[in-house]
C-alpha cells in the first residue's frame, strides 16, 4: 500500500508561485483542470466524464465563452456557483462539484479565481454534454435539500493566525485540505445521500479513506513519512521511498507540483497532525501490532455509500442486501467472489448497469470475512458465518 499511499484524490497545489497570478494558483490548489479538461481538449472547456451510481456526469465548460462558458456570470453569480453550488440559471449543481469544500474559501481567493477565469482563459465554444441520468433520478430539486443539510456558512475571513508558526502552519494546512483542495472528495467514505460522512478534522471518518471510480484512495490519517518525503510526494509524485499511482498522478499533474514551498509545509504538517490522534497497538519488542478492521467499519468505509447504512440500497440501480438470496445463501462463495472480483448487472435496453468495484487489493483475507459475516448477521439476514477458509478458497490462496 505504500506505493498507492495518497493514490487518488488530495487537491492542492506548488510550484513557481511567482511566475502565475494570484487567480490561477487557486484554480491550481482548486484543481479546476483536471476536472473541467478532456484529454486532448482546451483547458476549462469541460467535457470530462464521470462515473456516479446515477449514471454518467460530464464537467461543464467554465471558460468564459458568453454561449456556452461562464462569460455572462457576474461575480455574484461566480461566488454562488463556487460556494453553494447555485448555477446563474438558478439550478442546483450536482455535488460533484466540491462545492461543499470550496464554502469554506475565502471572498480574497474567489475573487482571484473570478479575475483569473474571466481575463486569463481563454473562451472555448465547446459546448456542455448532456449528463447521463436516467430521468426519474436526474431531477435537480432536491438538491436544494441536500444542499441545506451539507453545506456549511460560507467563509469570508482568511482563517490563518500567526499566533505561532505551527499554528499558523496547522490552519494553512486545514484550509487548503479541507476547502480548495478538497482531499475529502475522494479519501473521505460517502453516506447514504453521497455526502461525504465529515468534511473537517472534528470527525475521525474524516479523510480515513473510501473506494472511488475502482480505486481506494487510502487513509490521510496515519501516513508512515517524514514531512520531507510528503512534500516530494506532492511536489514530484515520487520521493525515495515512494511513488504515487492511479488517479492521485493526474492531481500531481495538475495540481500539486504548483504548491509554493509554504503550502506544502503547511499542508504535510496538516496531515501529519492526525498521526498524534490516535496510537495504534504496539508488541513488546515495539513493532505496530496489525489489528484487521472489524466488519461494521469495513461497511461504513465501502459499502454504504452505494447500498446504505440500512443495507436498503436504493430501488431500480443498487441490489438491497436485506433477505437477499446471495447474502442468506448457506455457502457464502458467490458474496466472496463479488466482494473480491467486483460485479456488474446486465445492460439493457434503457436501464444503466450498476458497477461494483473489486476489493481484492483493498482486504485482508481476515477483513474480507469480517465483512462478509456482518452483511450475513445484520438486518435479519441470519446467515451462517464465513471464515478465513472460505475466502482463501475463492481467491485461490
Amino acid at each position: 500500500m505504500k506505493q498507492t499511499l495518497l493514490a487518488i484524490g488530495c487537491l492542492l497545489v506548488t510550484g513557481n508561485a511567482s511566475a502565475i497570478s494570484a487567480g490561477e494558483y487557486m484554480a491550481r490548489v482548486s484543481d479546476c483542470v483536471a476536472c473541467h479538461t478532456v484529454e486532448g481538449g482546451q483547458p476549462m472547456a469541460g467535457g470530462k466524464k464521470f462515473s456516479t451510481p446515477l449514471g454518467d456526469i460530464y464537467s461543464t465548460n467554465i471558460t468564459p465563452d458568453k454561449i456556452s462558458g461562464i462569460g455572462q456570470y457576474s461575480y455574484d453569480d461566480f461566488e454562488k456557483a463556487v460556494r453553494q453550488g447555485i448555477a446563474k440559471e438558478g439550478h442546483p449543481l450536482y455535488p460533484a462539484m466540491p462545492y461543499p469544500s470550496y464554502a469554506k474559501m475565502t471572498d480574497n481567493d474567489i475573487h482571484a479565481l473570478y479575475d483569473y477565469f474571466m481575463n486569463e482563459v481563454p473562451a472555448s465554444p465547446e459546448k456542455n454534454k448532456e449528463n447521463e441520468i436516467p430521468w426519474l433520478l436526474s431531477a435537480r430539486w432536491p438538491l436544494h435539500v441536500w444542499n441545506t443539510f451539507f453545506i456549511d456558512e460560507v467563509k469570508a475571513d482568511n482563517p490563518a493566525t500567526k499566533a505561532d508558526k505551527n499554528r499558523e502552519l496547522l490552519s494553512r494546512g486545514a484550509y487548503l485540505v479541507e476547502g480548495a483542495g478538497h482531499c475529502g472528495a475522494c479519501h473521505t467514505p460517502r453516506g447514504v445521500a453521497m455526502q461525504e460522512k465529515a468534511y473537517d478534522a472534528s470527525s475521525d471518518v474524516y479523510l480515513s479513506g473510501a473506494m472511488i471510480d475502482g480505486w481506494y484512495a487510502p487513509s490521510l490519517r496515519n501516513i508512515t513519512m517524514s514531512q520531507d518525503e510528503l512534500k516530494d510526494l506532492l511536489r514530484m509524485g515520487r520521493s525515495q521511498h515512494n511513488a504515487i499511482s492511479g488517479p492521485m498522478s493526474e492531481v500531481v499533474t495538475q495540481s500539486t507540483q504548483y504548491l509554493n514551498e509554504n503550502d506544502l509545509d503547511a499542508i504535510s504538517f496538516y496531515l501529519l497532525s492526525f498521526n498524534h490522534k490516535a496510537t495504534a497497538p504496539v508488541s513488546p519488542d515495539g513493532t505496530i501490532v496489525y489489528k484487521p478492521t472489524d466488519g461494521k467499519t469495513l461497511y461504513s468505509m465501502y459499502c454504504s455509500t452505494c447500498h446504505g447504512d440500512d443495507g436498503q440500497g436504493k430501488d431500480f440501480t443498487v441490489p438491497s442486501l436485506v433477505n437477499n438470496s446471495l447474502i442468506t445463501a448457506d455457502d457464502p462463495s458467490s458474496l466472496i467472489s463479488v466482494i473480491y472480483h467486483g460485479a456488474e448487472t446486465p445492460q439493457t435496453q434503457g436501464n444503466i448497469s450498476f458497477k461494483m468495484p473489486a476489493y481484492k487489493e483493498v482486504m485482508s483475507d481476515d477483513e474480507m470475512t469480517n465483512v462478509v459475516n456482518y452483511v450475513r448477521g445484520t438486518w435479519g439476514n441470519g446467515a451462517p458465518q464465513a471464515n478465513p477458509d472460505d475466502v482463501a478458497k475463492v481467491n485461490g490462496h
